[in-house]
């Protein structure tokens, strides 16, 4: 059976210059990066290229990068702090939870059908807050694909005293850094450009006594992530930042491919985002049907898509961020498709056919 992978947003496999260098890492830099000695040099010398390295794409400085195991860490690292927060429920479920979770005052901004926060919403829940609060924003919705507008917003929350934190994990390698790294804390994470899971980075500017450590041990990361860093995981984040140049363009011409799934679906589908959005990405919505087993139908039949975010695959609740776009109902229905770097039009035109021909027998059989 051919088997075509279009859920990129969930994950993307590892790149072949990735296992390469994590292979080598794992042969030479294994030691404990806290360690004194030459294996722990030479392991504390690879972490801290790669620190460099990512301080460089975002245009900070390497202290302020921290390493963590992923978006989730960072994001929570980031926002346990916050003293007030700004928001909305397009966020990823760990910038929601942790609101959720905040001691403190929170303004959920209202969600238009666009996907598309308004800066001047931003601007409006700030003006309620006291001062000192944080706003948190994605670069880019991981379910729709739709961009904040990250700059708008920021020269907002500067205007008000505010922070700015971005989770910019769908946004590393696919839109231009220039969009969304001026902000006051950043989440990254690794497997979402061909790297390894399991590691990902806070981006953190202005002083770590404003951020409280999720866990308790040593000082590793200058005390705001104890435990000991992994250099084979910080060796594969490494090789794959080396990539993230390549992206953007490619995100272009995936465009292209996204289109021609629209078009092909037109009239079976409703679109759930259609501007501002990057090229990957395709959020849709068949009517009548459960969007979680037209997933189970497609995988086997050899097509790999989702119905949501990944980190909410597996609840009995449809997407909350196509709910607070949409409703409940079509939110259901809905279907995530999230092409990358490998994907070809054949493998898209098989997904199209193998779609078409499952939509083609359930309307028969009803």
């Amino acid at each position: 059976m051919t088997r075509v992978y279009l859920d990129w947003n969930a994950t993307s496999p590892p790149h072949e210059d990735v296992i390469a260098a994590m292979r080598r890492a794992a042969e030479d830099a294994w030691g404990n990066p806290s360690s004194v000695h030459a294996r722990g040099r030479a392991a504390r010398a690879l972490v801290e290229d790669v620190r460099e390295r990512l301080a460089a794409i975002v245009g900070a400085h390497a202290r302020d990068v921290v390493f963590t195991s992923g978006g989730t860490e960072a994001n929570n690292l980031a926002l346990r702090s916050a003293t007030a927060l700004v928001t909305s429920r397009l966020e990823h479920p760990s910038v929601v939870r942790a609101a959720e979770a905040l001691a403190g005052p929170v303004e959920w901004l209202p969600v238009p059908p666009s996907g598309r926060i308004d800066a001047d919403d931003v601007a409006r829940a700030l003006e309620r807050l006291p001062a000192g609060a944080t706003v948190a924003l994605m670069a880019v919705n991981h379910e729709t694909g739709v961009i904040q507008p990250v700059r708008e917003v920021l020269a907002r929350t500067r205007a008000a005293g505010a922070r700015l934190h971005v989770d910019a994990v769908q946004a590393l390698g696919k839109l231009d850094p220039a969009e969304w790294a001026q902000a006051d804390s950043i989440a990254l994470a690794a497997h979402k450009i061909r790297g390894p899971k399991g590691v990902g980075a806070l981006v953190w500017r202005g002083s770590p006594a404003l951020l409280t450590p999720l866990l308790q041990g040593g000082a590793q990361e200058r005390g705001l992530r104890p435990g000991t860093v992994d250099p084979v995981a910080v060796a594969g984040f490494g090789a794959a930042l080396e990539r993230v140049d390549v992206g953007p363009a490619r995100n272009l011409e995936l465009g292209l491919l996204r289109d021609a799934l629209e078009t092909a679906l037109a009239g079976r589908v409703q679109r759930n985002a259609t501007e501002h959005r990057l090229g990957h990405v395709s959020n849709l919505s068949v009517p009548g049907r459960s969007g979680d087993e037209l997933v189970a139908a497609l995988d086997l039949a050899g097509v790999e898509i989702s119905s949501g975010s990944a980190c909410s695959a597996g609840t009995a609740e449809p997407s909350p961020v196509i709910t607070a776009m949409h409703g409940i109902e079509r939110a259901r229905s809905a279907l995530r498709v999230s092409l990358g770097e490998t994907t070809t039009r054949s493998e898209l035109d098989h997904a199209i056919a193998v779609l078409c021909r499952i939509l083609t027998r359930e309307s028969s059989s009803t």
